[in-house]
Protein backbone atom coordinates (compact mmCIF):
# COMPACT_ATOMS: atom_id res chain seq x y z
CA UNK A 1 0.00 0.00 0.00
CA UNK A 2 1.25 3.49 -0.90
CA UNK A 3 2.50 5.24 2.24
CA UNK A 4 0.26 8.27 1.65
CA UNK A 5 -2.84 6.09 1.45
CA UNK A 6 -1.69 4.21 4.56
CA UNK A 7 -1.25 7.50 6.46
CA UNK A 8 -4.76 8.64 5.53
CA UNK A 9 -6.15 5.28 6.65
CA UNK A 10 -4.40 5.37 10.03
CA UNK A 11 -5.41 8.99 10.63
CA UNK A 12 -9.02 8.02 9.94
CA UNK A 13 -8.79 5.17 12.46
CA UNK A 14 -7.28 7.53 15.03
CA UNK A 15 -10.42 9.68 14.87
CA UNK A 16 -12.56 6.76 16.06
CA UNK A 17 -13.04 5.73 19.71
CA UNK A 18 -10.08 3.54 20.73
CA UNK A 19 -12.02 0.26 20.89
CA UNK A 20 -13.66 0.83 17.52
CA UNK A 21 -10.39 1.97 15.93
CA UNK A 22 -8.51 -1.03 17.34
CA UNK A 23 -11.18 -3.43 16.08
CA UNK A 24 -11.00 -1.94 12.57
CA UNK A 25 -7.20 -1.97 12.68
CA UNK A 26 -7.16 -5.69 13.51
CA UNK A 27 -9.58 -6.43 10.69
CA UNK A 28 -7.51 -4.43 8.20
CA UNK A 29 -4.30 -6.14 9.34
CA UNK A 30 -5.92 -9.55 8.90
CA UNK A 31 -7.18 -8.63 5.43
CA UNK A 32 -3.85 -7.38 4.07
CA UNK A 33 -1.51 -9.78 5.88
CA UNK A 34 -1.53 -12.96 3.81
CA UNK A 35 1.38 -14.59 5.64
CA UNK A 36 0.69 -17.90 7.35
CA UNK A 37 1.59 -18.76 10.91
CA UNK A 38 4.41 -20.90 9.53
CA UNK A 39 5.73 -17.88 7.58
CA UNK A 40 5.78 -15.81 10.76
CA UNK A 41 7.43 -18.57 12.74
CA UNK A 42 10.19 -18.80 10.13
CA UNK A 43 10.92 -15.08 10.47
CA UNK A 44 11.24 -15.44 14.24
CA UNK A 45 13.42 -18.50 13.76
CA UNK A 46 16.03 -16.21 12.20
CA UNK A 47 15.89 -14.02 15.33
CA UNK A 48 16.41 -17.10 17.49
CA UNK A 49 19.36 -18.26 15.35
CA UNK A 50 21.03 -14.85 15.47
CA UNK A 51 20.51 -14.51 19.22
CA UNK A 52 21.72 -18.05 19.86
CA UNK A 53 24.96 -17.37 18.00
CA UNK A 54 25.59 -14.16 19.97
CA UNK A 55 24.79 -15.72 23.35
CA UNK A 56 27.08 -18.67 22.62
CA UNK A 57 29.86 -16.22 21.76
CA UNK A 58 29.29 -14.39 25.03
CA UNK A 59 29.07 -17.66 26.97
CA UNK A 60 25.60 -16.74 28.26
CA UNK A 61 23.34 -19.71 29.04
CA UNK A 62 19.60 -19.02 29.48
CA UNK A 63 18.86 -22.50 30.82
CA UNK A 64 16.81 -22.33 34.06
CA UNK A 65 16.65 -18.53 33.85
CA UNK A 66 13.46 -16.43 33.99
CA UNK A 67 12.89 -14.21 30.95
CA UNK A 68 10.74 -11.09 30.74
CA UNK A 69 9.69 -10.16 27.20
CA UNK A 70 8.63 -6.60 26.42
CA UNK A 71 6.14 -6.52 23.57
CA UNK A 72 4.31 -9.81 23.01
CA UNK A 73 2.99 -8.79 19.61
CA UNK A 74 0.39 -10.87 17.78
CA UNK A 75 1.42 -14.30 19.06
CA UNK A 76 4.06 -15.66 21.49
CA UNK A 77 6.85 -16.37 19.05
CA UNK A 78 10.02 -15.81 21.07
CA UNK A 79 8.63 -17.13 24.38
CA UNK A 80 8.37 -20.57 22.76
CA UNK A 81 11.99 -20.39 21.65
CA UNK A 82 13.07 -19.26 25.11
CA UNK A 83 11.13 -22.07 26.77
CA UNK A 84 11.73 -24.98 24.39
CA UNK A 85 15.05 -24.14 22.70
CA UNK A 86 16.95 -22.07 25.28
CA UNK A 87 15.31 -24.09 28.10
CA UNK A 88 14.39 -21.06 30.18
CA UNK A 89 12.69 -21.80 33.49
CA UNK A 90 9.81 -19.35 32.97
CA UNK A 91 8.83 -16.66 30.45
CA UNK A 92 6.68 -13.64 31.17
CA UNK A 93 5.52 -11.80 28.05
CA UNK A 94 3.79 -8.41 28.33
CA UNK A 95 2.21 -5.99 25.88
CA UNK A 96 0.54 -2.60 26.01
CA UNK A 97 -2.23 -4.10 23.83
CA UNK A 98 -4.19 -7.35 23.81
CA UNK A 99 -3.57 -9.36 20.62
CA UNK A 100 -3.49 -13.05 21.56
CA UNK A 101 -6.35 -15.35 20.51
CA UNK A 102 -6.84 -18.89 21.82
CA UNK A 103 -7.40 -20.36 18.35
CA UNK A 104 -4.09 -18.95 17.14
CA UNK A 105 -2.20 -20.24 20.19
CA UNK A 106 -3.60 -23.76 19.73
CA UNK A 107 -2.44 -23.67 16.12
CA UNK A 108 1.00 -22.48 17.23
CA UNK A 109 1.25 -25.23 19.86
CA UNK A 110 0.72 -27.87 17.19
CA UNK A 111 3.01 -26.25 14.62
CA UNK A 112 5.88 -25.62 17.05
CA UNK A 113 5.77 -29.12 18.50
CA UNK A 114 5.96 -30.67 15.02
CA UNK A 115 8.52 -28.26 13.55
CA UNK A 116 10.94 -28.39 16.50
CA UNK A 117 10.07 -31.79 18.01
CA UNK A 118 9.14 -30.01 21.23
CA UNK A 119 6.92 -31.46 23.93
CA UNK A 120 4.42 -28.61 24.30
CA UNK A 121 2.27 -29.24 27.37
CA UNK A 122 -0.71 -26.88 27.46
CA UNK A 123 -1.79 -25.36 30.74
CA UNK A 124 -5.55 -26.18 30.85
CA UNK A 125 -6.15 -23.27 33.24
CA UNK A 126 -4.68 -20.70 30.86
CA UNK A 127 -7.39 -18.82 28.96
CA UNK A 128 -5.20 -18.64 25.84
CA UNK A 129 -4.05 -22.29 26.11
CA UNK A 130 -0.41 -21.35 26.46
CA UNK A 131 2.13 -23.94 27.62
CA UNK A 132 3.11 -24.20 31.25
CA UNK A 133 5.69 -21.61 32.35
CA UNK A 134 4.71 -19.10 29.64
CA UNK A 135 2.52 -16.31 31.02
CA UNK A 136 0.90 -13.50 29.03
CA UNK A 137 0.06 -10.09 30.50
CA UNK A 138 -1.77 -7.79 28.04
CA UNK A 139 -2.65 -4.16 28.76
CA UNK A 140 0.63 -3.95 30.67
CA UNK A 141 2.73 -0.79 30.71
CA UNK A 142 6.26 -1.82 31.62
CA UNK A 143 7.23 1.78 32.36
CA UNK A 144 4.63 2.00 35.13
CA UNK A 145 4.30 -1.58 36.39
CA UNK A 146 6.75 -3.33 38.69
CA UNK A 147 9.14 -5.93 37.31
CA UNK A 148 9.00 -9.52 38.57
CA UNK A 149 12.18 -11.28 39.66
CA UNK A 150 13.91 -12.06 36.34
CA UNK A 151 17.43 -12.62 35.03
CA UNK A 152 16.83 -11.57 31.41
CA UNK A 153 14.78 -8.80 29.77
CA UNK A 154 14.16 -9.15 26.05
CA UNK A 155 12.56 -7.00 23.36
CA UNK A 156 12.18 -7.63 19.65
CA UNK A 157 11.58 -4.52 17.54
CA UNK A 158 9.75 -2.71 20.35
CA UNK A 159 11.91 0.23 21.47
CA UNK A 160 11.38 2.19 18.26
CA UNK A 161 7.62 2.16 18.85
CA UNK A 162 7.86 3.68 22.31
CA UNK A 163 7.77 7.35 23.19
CA UNK A 164 11.35 8.68 23.46
CA UNK A 165 10.80 9.66 27.09
CA UNK A 166 9.43 6.20 27.85
CA UNK A 167 12.54 4.55 26.37
CA UNK A 168 14.61 6.62 28.77
CA UNK A 169 12.27 6.01 31.72
CA UNK A 170 12.21 2.26 31.06
CA UNK A 171 15.99 1.97 31.24
CA UNK A 172 16.17 4.15 34.34
CA UNK A 173 13.53 1.91 35.94
CA UNK A 174 15.23 -1.35 34.97
CA UNK A 175 18.58 -0.14 36.28
CA UNK A 176 16.92 0.82 39.56
CA UNK A 177 14.69 -2.23 40.06
CA UNK A 178 16.49 -5.20 38.52
CA UNK A 179 19.33 -7.08 40.16
CA UNK A 180 22.96 -6.59 39.27
CA UNK A 181 23.98 -9.11 36.61
CA UNK A 182 20.63 -9.01 34.78
CA UNK A 183 20.94 -9.11 30.99
CA UNK A 184 18.93 -6.76 28.75
CA UNK A 185 18.65 -7.86 25.10
CA UNK A 186 17.20 -5.56 22.45
CA UNK A 187 16.56 -6.12 18.76
CA UNK A 188 15.92 -2.66 17.28
CA UNK A 189 14.69 -1.68 13.82
CA UNK A 190 14.97 2.13 13.62
CA UNK A 191 13.60 2.43 10.07
CA UNK A 192 10.57 4.23 8.64
CA UNK A 193 7.84 1.59 8.61
CA UNK A 194 5.87 3.53 6.02
CA UNK A 195 8.19 2.09 3.38
CA UNK A 196 6.89 -1.44 4.02
CA UNK A 197 4.92 -2.17 0.87
CA UNK A 198 6.07 1.07 -0.78
CA UNK A 199 9.43 0.45 -2.45
CA UNK A 200 9.66 3.99 -3.74
CA UNK A 201 10.03 5.38 -0.21
CA UNK A 202 13.34 5.45 1.64
CA UNK A 203 13.45 3.56 4.92
CA UNK A 204 14.85 6.80 6.36
CA UNK A 205 12.38 9.21 4.78
CA UNK A 206 11.03 10.26 8.17
CA UNK A 207 14.36 11.97 8.92
CA UNK A 208 13.33 14.82 6.63
CA UNK A 209 10.75 16.09 9.13
CA UNK A 210 11.03 18.29 12.18
CA UNK A 211 9.62 16.84 15.40
CA UNK A 212 6.47 18.92 15.03
CA UNK A 213 5.99 17.89 11.41
CA UNK A 214 6.50 14.20 12.16
CA UNK A 215 3.98 14.30 14.99
CA UNK A 216 1.39 15.41 12.44
CA UNK A 217 2.25 12.55 10.07
CA UNK A 218 2.06 9.41 12.21
CA UNK A 219 -0.53 8.05 14.64
CA UNK A 220 -0.63 5.51 17.45
CA UNK A 221 -1.16 2.82 14.81
CA UNK A 222 2.19 3.49 13.13
CA UNK A 223 4.10 5.30 15.89
CA UNK A 224 7.85 5.51 15.52
CA UNK A 225 10.20 7.61 17.67
CA UNK A 226 13.02 8.01 15.06
CA UNK A 227 15.82 7.57 17.63
CA UNK A 228 19.16 6.90 15.92
CA UNK A 229 21.78 4.43 17.15
CA UNK A 230 23.88 7.09 18.96
CA UNK A 231 20.77 8.26 20.80
CA UNK A 232 19.97 4.74 22.01
CA UNK A 233 23.58 4.33 23.12
CA UNK A 234 23.43 7.64 25.00
CA UNK A 235 20.46 6.34 27.01
CA UNK A 236 22.22 3.06 27.82
CA UNK A 237 25.37 4.88 28.90
CA UNK A 238 23.39 7.48 30.86
CA UNK A 239 22.27 4.75 33.26
CA UNK A 240 25.64 3.04 33.28
CA UNK A 241 24.68 -0.20 31.54
CA UNK A 242 27.57 -2.34 30.41
CA UNK A 243 27.30 -2.80 26.64
CA UNK A 244 28.69 -6.30 26.17
CA UNK A 245 27.62 -6.75 22.55
CA UNK A 246 26.57 -4.45 19.71
CA UNK A 247 26.03 -5.26 16.05
CA UNK A 248 24.08 -3.61 13.26
CA UNK A 249 23.77 -3.37 9.51
CA UNK A 250 24.35 -0.43 7.18
CA UNK A 251 23.44 0.57 3.64
CA UNK A 252 26.07 0.04 0.96
CA UNK A 253 26.81 2.31 -1.96
CA UNK A 254 25.25 1.02 -5.14
CA UNK A 255 22.21 -0.44 -3.39
CA UNK A 256 18.77 0.92 -4.24
CA UNK A 257 18.13 1.58 -0.54
CA UNK A 258 21.33 3.65 -0.33
CA UNK A 259 20.37 5.71 -3.38
CA UNK A 260 16.93 6.39 -1.89
CA UNK A 261 18.53 7.46 1.39
CA UNK A 262 20.86 9.93 -0.34
CA UNK A 263 17.83 11.61 -1.92
CA UNK A 264 16.35 12.39 1.51
CA UNK A 265 16.84 15.98 2.64
CA UNK A 266 17.93 15.28 6.22
CA UNK A 267 16.42 17.68 8.78
CA UNK A 268 18.88 19.78 10.75
CA UNK A 269 18.03 17.82 13.91
CA UNK A 270 19.88 14.83 12.43
CA UNK A 271 22.62 16.48 10.41
CA UNK A 272 25.16 16.04 13.23
CA UNK A 273 25.16 12.28 12.64
CA UNK A 274 27.17 10.45 10.00
CA UNK A 275 25.52 8.39 7.27
CA UNK A 276 26.54 5.24 9.15
CA UNK A 277 24.90 6.47 12.35
CA UNK A 278 21.76 7.56 10.53
CA UNK A 279 21.31 4.30 8.63
CA UNK A 280 22.42 1.80 11.29
CA UNK A 281 19.67 -0.82 11.27
CA UNK A 282 18.75 -4.31 12.40
CA UNK A 283 20.49 -3.54 15.67
CA UNK A 284 21.19 -6.19 18.28
CA UNK A 285 22.52 -4.96 21.61
CA UNK A 286 23.15 -6.92 24.79
CA UNK A 287 23.39 -4.92 28.02
CA UNK A 288 24.27 -5.96 31.52
CA UNK A 289 23.34 -4.31 34.80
Amino acid sequence: MNHKVKTILFKSLALLPNKVGDYCYHKIQSFFDKSTLEDRLKSVDSTYSRLSKVLNGLNIDLKYKTVFELGSGWFPSMPYFFKFKFEAKRVYTVDINRHFKKERILELNDLFSKRYSAKVLVNPDDQYKLPYEIEYFPNYNAVKESFPDVQVVFSRYVLSHMNENDVDALHEKMKRELKKGTYIIHFISPSDLRQHGDRGLSSHDFLRYSKEEWNKVHTRYDYHNRLRLPQFLEIFKKYDYEIIHLEYGNLNKGEVAYDLFKKVSIHEDYQKYSDEELTAGNILVVLKI
